[in-house]
C-alpha cells in the first residue's frame, strides 16, 4: 500500500466537496444540453433556453462560492487544498463561456444557426458529459483509468473543436461581406470554442489529482 493509499484510510470521508463537485458538473451538464436544445428552436422560442442557462450559470457560480467557503472552514481535505481551488474555478469557466456564447446570441440577435455552431454546441455537450463522469470518479479515487479514459476524450474533442473553429472563421472570411454577420458569428463561434478550451483544462486538472493518488 502507497503512503497516499495509507493517508487515505485515515482521511475522513468527505461530506462536503464531492457533493458540491457534482452538483457543479451535473448543471454544467445541463446548461450545454440546454445551449444545444436552443440551437434547435426558433429565435423566438430560444429566449426561454437563454434564460435557463442565466439561471444554471448563477448557480454554478454559487456552488464555487460555496466550494471557497468550505475551504476556508475545513482543515482537512480529501486531496490538495490547492486543486479543490483549481478544479471548481476550472468548471465554473466552462460555464462561464458556454453562458458567454449564449448570451451572444441573445445580444447580437443571431437567427441562422451554422453547422459549425451546431457542431461546436454538440462537441461541448460531449466534453461536459464526460467531465462530469471524471469528477464522479474522483470520490474515492478507486477507478483511475476511467478518469484517465475521460480525460483523453475531452481532449480529442477539444482538438476537433479547433479545427471546426478554425475552418468556420476561414468560411466567415471568405463567403460572408457583411461585416456585422462576421463580427457576430465570429464572437459566438469564439466563445464555442473557447469553452471546449476551458473543458481541456479541467480534464488536465482531473489527470493531475488522479496521478497525485494513483
Amino acid at each position: 500500500m502507497s503512503i497516499n493509499n495509507i493517508f487515505q484510510f485515515f482521511v475522513p470521508k468527505d461530506k462536503k466537496f464531492f457533493p458540491l463537485f457534482k452538483e457543479a458538473t451535473s448543471k454544467l451538464v445541463l446548461i450545454a444540453e440546454t445551449l444545444h436544445g436552443a440551437i434547435q428552436v426558433t429565435k423566438e422560442a430560444r429566449e426561454e433556453y437563454l434564460n435557463k442557462i442565466d439561471e444554471l450559470e448563477a448557480q454554478i457560480e454559487e456552488i464555487n462560492h460555496k466550494t471557497h467557503l468550505e475551504l476556508s472552514r475545513n482543515f482537512i481535505t480529501p486531496f490538495d487544498r490547492e486543486d479543490i481551488h483549481v478544479l471548481i474555478k476550472s468548471i465554473d469557466a466552462v460555464a462561464d463561456n458556454m453562458h458567454g456564447a449564449a448570451s451572444r446570441m441573445r445580444l447580437y440577435q443571431v437567427e441562422k444557426i451554422t453547422k459549425s455552431i451546431r457542431k461546436l454546441t454538440e462537441i461541448n455537450l460531449e466534453a461536459c458529459q464526460l467531465i462530469h463522469i471524471g469528477v464522479s470518479e474522483l470520490d474515492g479515487l478507486k477507478n483511475h483509468k476511467k478518469i484517465i479514459d475521460a480525460c483523453v476524450k475531452i481532449n480529442k474533442l477539444e482538438s476537433k473543436a479547433d479545427v471546426v473553429f478554425d475552418k468556420a472563421v476561414a468560411d466567415l472570411f471568405e463567403n460572408e461581406s457583411d461585416a456585422k454577420n462576421i463580427i457576430k458569428y465570429k464572437e459566438v463561434l469564439s466563445a464555442l470554442e473557447l469553452a471546449s478550451d476551458k473543458c481541456k483544462n479541467v480534464a488536465n486538472i482531473l489527470e493531475q489529482i488522479s496521478v497525485k493518488h494513483s
